[in-house]
């Protein structure tokens, strides 16, 4: 594969039609990313690409501009493949708003939705398909779509469907394609599995690298803290006070996820969640709640770390370690987007430097360590704490009930033991009404 060096571009000096100039005027965008001005002249002419770059270069664009310019010119259909519902949502944003001044429609294939509906959708006859590939593959065993016509292949997030195990069904769709076709693939690293692929289905395709496979942007300044698990609430609570802009936390688990939000909200701050237990809508609502600012804080799993594309995230924040280290560059590339400085913190346990070092090794990068003293006492946590000890002495005022004395009482077989307790109701000998003594054994 041939690779091609990094320098910079106008947008008017890349082929792009006029059309779609005046589009990228209208939104603002003056100046092309790297990834951008490297893509898009070589992929008007027809060639296949492999596009090695960060989340939130711009990608989207990158394949997007040349595919609906050439679909325009030669006709046919293209059919872009993402690993996520949010990606083809946001992806079909951009496509929908460019296409349309072409005439060419869109239609987004993706689970959580009625198949109904997207099949009214095909009878329109979308001359850009952008899919998830197992609901693809559904249309496809269904004969409800032909891929027979399609010119244009894209596969944006590569690594992303392959580490969620959409090989087969990506090998699939492959074979459902023309041979005949122009195929461009765009991913944050390049595994053996995708380069497997792009040897066996893609013609002399150039490669181009705007930055080392893995690395995150140089923009982000990133920050390991040792903490235990006990204590990150309380740290949470803190670094929420101290930041004022749009606050990212990823957990590992769904339940860590919902537990967390619950804690954010007491806390006094705006949180919504997402992972893959809730509902296309109501992950939806979050999304479009975080990026309008009705939220402030937005808790997610790792299935959400790439479909996420919000402009101004001040700080992306692991409060777990993500399962698999290469998942760590694609949460902190949330924040430090488009040229903007971000922030990364993570939580780390003092058992877990030996994946900070893969972290570390993967990207190419020390990342500095600070490890913090005991949390003060007027945290979340401390304050939940004195509510709990509150509650309990409450409850035992109520019931009357005491503390064990110190010292030495007889057991049921006449042993001594320091605590002796009545095991149903936790009363001791001399707690019990005047001539029950004597038979402190019956009540043990």
């Amino acid at each position: 594969m041939e690779k091609i060096k990094s320098d910079s571009f106008n947008f008017s000096n890349l082929g792009i039609a006029p059309k779609i100039l005046d589009i990228l005027q209208k939104w603002g965008f003056n100046q092309p990313t790297l990834i951008q001005s490297k893509s898009i002249p070589l992929a008007i002419k027809g060639n296949d690409l492999v596009g090695i770059a960060q989340t939130g270069t711009g990608k989207t664009l990158a394949f997007g501009i040349p595919m609906i310019q050439r679909l325009s010119q030669i006709g046919g259909r293209g059919l872009l493949l993402l690993p996520t519902r949010e990606l083809a949502s946001q992806a079909n944003m951009h496509l929908k708003n460019i296409g349309a001044r072409f005439g060419l429609r869109t239609a987004v294939l993706i689970g959580g939705e009625p198949k109904n509906i997207q099949l009214r959708t095909l009878r329109q006859k979308p001359r850009i398909i952008i899919a998830t590939p197992g609901r693809l593959i559904d249309h496809i065993k269904s004969h409800s779509i032909n891929l027979s016509d399609i010119k244009i292949l894209v596969l944006d997030e590569a690594d992303m469907m392959f580490d969620i195990g959409f090989a087969p069904q990506i090998n699939e769709i492959l074979k459902s394609v023309p041979r005949e076709r122009q195929t461009m693939l765009f991913s944050a690293t390049m595994p053996p599995a995708i380069m497997s692929l792009v040897a066996k289905h893609m013609k002399l395709p150039i490669n181009i690298e705007v930055a080392p496979s893995g690395t995150p942007a140089e923009n982000i300044n990133q920050e390991m803290v040792i903490i235990s698990k006990e204590k990150r609430v309380a740290q949470l609570e803190k670094i929420l006070t101290s930041y004022h802009g749009s606050v990212l936390i990823f957990c590992r688990t769904k339940h860590g996820v919902r537990k967390l939000t619950i804690k954010i909200r007491q806390m006094g701050h705006t949180a919504a969640e997402i992972h893959s237990n809730r509902s296309l809508s109501q992950r939806s609502n979050a999304l479009r709640a975080f990026k309008n600012g009705g939220v402030r804080v937005l808790v997610a799993t790792d299935i959400a770390a790439r479909g996420i594309d919000v402009k101004g995230i001040e700080l992306v924040l692991n409060f777990d370690l993500p399962e698999n280290a290469g998942d760590y560059v694609h949460r902190i590339g949330r924040t430090g987007r488009a040229g903007n400085a971000g922030q990364a913190i993570s939580f780390v346990s003092p058992t877990e430097m030996r994946e900070v070092k893969k972290i570390e090794r993967i990207i190419k990068k020390t990342i500095p360590l600070t490890k913090l003293a005991e949390p003060e006492y007027d945290s979340y946590a401390s304050k939940q704490g004195n509510q709990n000890k509150k509650r309990f002495n409450n409850y035992n005022q109520n019931n009357n009930l005491k503390r064990s004395p110190r010292g030495r009482q007889w057991n049921k077989r006449g042993r001594s033991q320091k605590f002796a307790r009545n095991k149903k109701f936790n009363l001791q000998a001399r707690d019990l009404p005047k001539g029950d003594k004597n038979n402190r054994r019956k009540n043990h």
